[in-house]
C-alpha cells in the first residue's frame, strides 16, 4: 500500500505526478479537506504546470460531493489565492510545487482567511483520512456522503485584478520617479500576474520569462538557487535597468538584485520592508509594533527593527510557524532569509508581490541606487545556505554541538537545529524534513571570521 507520508510534507503535499499521486487522489483529498476543516464552501486555484488543472478540477469535485461549494479561481499565484481566502473568508487549495521540477505538483491548504493548514493545523489529519482510504491494491475509494448532504456547485470567478487594487491599495506607487525594472518571471505564475499589478504605473517593465510554462524551458523557477538569477543579472546591466525582479514558480517568493546586478540579501530587504511598515504603524498610534523574522535572518533585521522602535521576535524557519507567531503576537510584518515575507494587512500570508512593491516604493521615493538605499541593511558577512548529504543528522549536529561546547563566550539554542552564537558571530545548523540533508548559515562581523567558522562547521559535518 502507498504510504501517503512520501507525499504530504510538513506545510503541503508534494511529489511527482502520476508516479506518487494523481486526480484520483486529488479527489480524495479535495473530500477530506472539507470533512476536516468542515467548509461548507472553498475557493480552489492552481498554476501553470501542465497537471495541474486536471488535478485541481479533481480537487473540487471531491469537495463538492461532501457538499462544499467550490468557488475556480483558474490560473493564480500562491498568495492571488490566499487573497481569495481572505477576501471571501473561505479556506482554500492552491495546486502548485513551487519551484520544484515540471514532473512535481502539490497542494498548498489553508482555512478561512489564509491560516495556514500544516502539520500541526490539520495537515495530518486529512493524510490519515485520505490513507483510511487506500486499499491493500492501491485503490482509492472515498465512502459516499451521508444521505443528508446535498452535491455543492462547482463556480467560476476571476480574483486577479480585485488582488492588484488590494496590493496597490497597501503601497501607493503612483509619485515615484519613474523606474527601469526587469522581471524574471522563469515562466511561472509572475508571468500571469505582474502585468496587472504592475502595469500603469511609473515603471519601465522589461519582461522576461513571462509566457507561462510548467516544463520551464529557460530555467528553473526558483531564483534561490544562484544559478537560476544568472539571466537577470546580465539583462539588468545590458539594459541599464534600476532593479531586477525574479519569482518563483507560484510566485510568492520575490528576489532582488540591484543596478549593478548583484543579489540583495533577501535579510536586507526584510529589515527595508520592517522599516516602512513600523513607521506606517507608529503614524497610526501603535507603540512597539512586532516584527517576526526566523532564526536564520540576519543579526541586522533586529537590530534595525529595535532601532526603529519595534520589537523583534525570533522564530523557527518555515510558514507555519511564522502565521502562527504573527498571530499569536499582533505582528505587523515577518520575513524570513528564504524571500518569504508576510503581511498583517494580507491576512498575515506571504506576498513576495507585496514585498517588491515596497522595494519599488523605497527606490522610487528617494534619488539613491539600490546598492546605496540597501546598504545600510548589510552589516553582516554571510555564507548562504550550505547543505551537506549525510548520513545521520543528528550525529552529525551532536558532533558539531561538542566540538563548540567549550567555545568562549559561546551560546546555544535549539529553538530549530542548533545556534551556536559567539560574539562576533553565529552559525545555525538545521536538519532537512524531506531529504537526509543538514543545513548550514553562518554570520560574522567580517570575512574573514565568517569563512573560518563556515569551513571548521562544514569539516565537522562532512567528516
Amino acid at each position: 500500500m502507498r504510504d501517503l507520508k512520501q507525499i504530504v510534507k510538513a506545510y503541503d503535499v508534494r511529489g511527482v505526478v502520476p508516479d506518487q499521486w494523481d486526480a484520483e487522489l486529488s479527489r480524495a483529498f479535495g473530500a477530506a479537506f472539507v470533512e476536516v476543516v468542515g467548509a461548507d464552501a472553498i475557493v480552489v486555484g492552481h498554476d501553470m504546470r501542465p497537471s495541474s488543472p486536471s488535478l485541481a478540477r479533481a480537487f473540487a469535485e471531491g469537495a463538492a460531493a461532501r457538499g462544499a461549494d467550490v468557488v475556480e479561481i483558474g490560473l493564480c499565484s500562491t498568495d492571488q489565492l490566499y487573497f481569495a481566502s481572505g477576501k471571501l473568508d473561505l479556506p482554500g487549495a492552491m495546486f502548485t510545487a513551487s519551484h520544484n521540477p515540471a514532473q512535481y505538483n502539490g497542494i498548498k491548504m489553508c482555512r478561512k482567511s489564509a491560516a495556514p493548514v500544516g502539520e500541526d493545523t490539520g495537515l495530518v489529519e486529512i493524510r490519515e483520512l485520505v490513507q483510511s482510504w487506500i486499499g491493500a491494491d492501491d485503490k482509492v475509494t472515498v465512502p459516499a456522503a451521508d444521505a443528508s448532504v446535498t452535491v455543492g456547485t462547482i463556480s467560476q470567478q476571476d480574483e486577479l485584478q480585485a488582488y492588484a487594487d488590494h496590493l496597490r491599495g497597501l503601497v501607493d506607487l503612483t509619485s515615484i520617479r519613474p523606474l527601469k525594472v526587469v522581471v524574471d518571471a522563469g515562466n511561472g505564475m509572475g508571468g500571469h500576474t505582474v502585468p496587472t499589478v504592475l502595469g500603469g504605473l511609473p515603471l519601465d517593465i522589461v519582461p522576461m520569462y513571462f509566457e507561462l510554462d510548467g516544463t520551464f524551458p529557460n530555467h528553473e523557477a526558483n531564483p534561490l538557487d544562484p544559478k537560476n538569477l544568472v539571466d537577470l543579472q546580465v539583462k539588468v546591466r545590458e539594459v541599464g535597468a534600476d532593479i531586477g525582479l525574479a519569482f518563483d514558480g507560484d510566485a510568492d517568493r520575490c528576489f532582488v538584485v540591484d543596478e549593478n546586478g548583484d543579489p540583495v540579501s533577501p535579510s536586507a530587504i526584510t529589515a527595508l520592508v520592517a522599516v516602512r511598515e513600523l513607521a506606517k504603524a507608529k503614524a497610526a498610534g501603535e507603540t512597539e509594533p512586532v516584527i517576526i523574522h526566523n532564526l536564520i535572518t540576519s543579526w541586522a533585521v533586529p537590530e534595525i527593527v529595535a532601532e526603529n522602535g519595534g520589537q523583534a521576535v525570533r522564530t523557527r524557519v518555515g510558514h507555519s510557524f511564522i502565521k502562527q507567531e504573527m498571530a499569536n503576537s499582533g505582528a505587523i510584518f515577518g520575513g524570513e532569509h528564504s524571500a518569504h515575507y508576510y503581511f498583517r494587512d494580507f491576512w498575515r500570508a506571504d506576498t513576495g508581490m507585496l514585498a517588491a512593491l515596497h522595494v519599488l516604493a523605497a527606490l522610487g521615493g528617494q534619488e539613491q541606487p539600490l546598492s546605496q538605499l540597501t546598504a545600510v541593511y548589510n552589516r553582516y558577512v554571510s555564507s548562504g545556505e550550505i547543505n551537506s548529504t549525510v548520513a545521520d543528522q543528528s550525529e552529525r549536529v551532536a558532533a558539531v554541538k561538542a566540538a563548540y561546547a567549550d567555545a568562549e563566550g559561546a551560546s546555544f539554542d535549539e529553538l530549530d537545529g542548533l545556534t551556536v552564537a559567539g560574539a562576533d558571530w553565529w552559525f545555525n545548523l538545521r536538519a532537512s524534513n524531506t531529504e537526509p540533508l543538514l543545513r548550514l548559515n553562518v554570520e560574522a562581523r567580517d570575512e574573514v571570521t565568517m569563512s573560518k567558522l563556515r569551513d571548521e562547521v562544514l569539516a565537522i559535518v562532512r567528516a
